[in-house]
């Protein structure tokens, strides 16, 4: 007797994209299932850069986390710093002098149009551009890197902030130097927008491609550029007004369509804002000290900073989102609770939903405009 042969269904395949590709910016994979080139569904599998971040930090001193904070969006280290910096001083109630704040304003600042400027050149490539957007991103983004290393002594890991204000202060050199990069940012920016703003290739890969709704935005907890690109007026550094962002003028860009070119335009237009506030900024920074005296101390004995009982959450719109740290004391040297609401995680939530219906080369640049770095996806 002959067995009936088994039929298997052809019209369906099942694709890893990653975990080691170029398209998946770090270690990351997705699961998709095509009928063609048509996804019908993906699924994000990630764990491959577990750090055990949380863990590490409950057992050191609140002082010895901040350097780990450096790894997250490894990017955005300066942001990280001072995500992790409010919450401990929030947690112990500690002022910050005013010329830190305006120094920590002008990192956070520079550190946006780092990473902006960066995920454009590199969307550019998931575009299958050649090289020559992110080239023009890297020679912008360098001379920022190089201040971040003559202040912090590295260029990405910057471990640059204390509770209570900043490791070093801003030498007048550096200062003329940072106000020099900021006065030819938007030449700069004028200059790249000439070559891709209106790119008929461009404006037909990403228009009308990787819709993200208002309201699954706000369902979803989306936050940053993402959420700003669908129409959600959500700015941290407007609705808390942390720092000195309240004294600050400065407009919050919105998007109409939510698809992946007003991702990109929203980050273009951000940058805008950023020179406009570093501007005003570097204008009025005050003299004075750049640490609060009290806590000077704790930076050469960190385990004899013991903040009191209690809880605490501080937050900043970091480049890609809310990016904040929930810290709970029970007196000792350690955080009896730490926790990340990393915005590159969160972010990540939505892929399935703007990737269903599009092309395989879509979801690569779908994954791209969401901006995601393996550091904060992998906390």
């Amino acid at each position: 007797m002959i067995d009936e042969p088994v039929l298997h269904d052809t019209d369906t395949l099942e694709v890893n994209l990653g975990p080691q590709h170029p398209s998946t910016h770090g270690v990351f994979r997705m699961n998709v299932k095509l009928e063609g080139e048509t996804i019908v569904s993906l699924k994000p599998i990630m764990g491959y850069l577990h750090r055990n971040h949380e863990q590490i930090a409950e057992n050191m001193s609140y002082l010895g986390s901040m350097p780990y904070t450096d790894r997250l969006d490894y990017f955005n280290s300066m942001s990280n710093n001072f995500g992790y910096a409010l919450a401990v001083e929030k947690l112990a109630n500690i002022e910050v002098p005013e010329r830190a704040q305006y120094i920590r304003v002008i990192m956070a600042e520079l550190t946006r149009l780092v990473n902006h400027v960066s995920v454009i050149g590199f969307l550019l490539n998931d575009l299958g551009a050649f090289f020559t957007p992110i080239l023009y991103a890297f020679r912008e983004r360098e001379k920022i890197l190089d201040i971040f290393e003559e202040i912090a002594g590295s260029r990405m890991m910057c471990n640059y902030l204390r509770f209570g204000g900043l490791k070093l202060d801003l030498p007048p050199s550096v200062l003329d130097r940072i106000k020099k990069i900021v006065q030819g940012f938007p030449k700069f920016l004028d200059e790249f927008e000439g070559l891709l703003t209106k790119n008929e290739i461009l404006c037909m890969r990403c228009q009308n491609v990787g819709i993200l709704p208002y309201d699954l935005a706000v369902s979803a907890s989306i936050t940053g550029p993402m959420a700003r690109a669908s129409g959600v007026n959500y700015d941290i550094r407007k609705i808390d007004g942390y720092s000195i962002y309240n004294r600050l003028k400065f407009r919050v860009p919105l998007g109409k369509v939510g698809d992946v070119y007003d991702r990109y335009m929203i980050r273009i237009l951000e940058m805008r804002q950023s020179v406009w506030i570093l501007e005003q900024v570097l204008k009025e920074i005050p003299e004075g000290p750049i640490i609060n005296p009290k806590m000077a101390a704790f930076a050469k004995a960190p385990r004899n900073f013991k903040p009191p009982k209690g809880e605490a959450y501080g937050r900043v719109e970091a480049p890609k989102g809310e990016l904040g740290f929930y810290l709970v004391s029970d007196g000792t040297p350690q955080p009896w609770r730490y926790h990340v609401r990393a915005p590159s995680f969160i972010n990540l939530t939505v892929l399935e939903d703007l990737c269903i219906g599009h092309k395989v080369a879509d979801a690569i640049i779908i994954l791209g405009s969401i901006d995601i770095v393996l550091g904060e996806v992998d906390h």
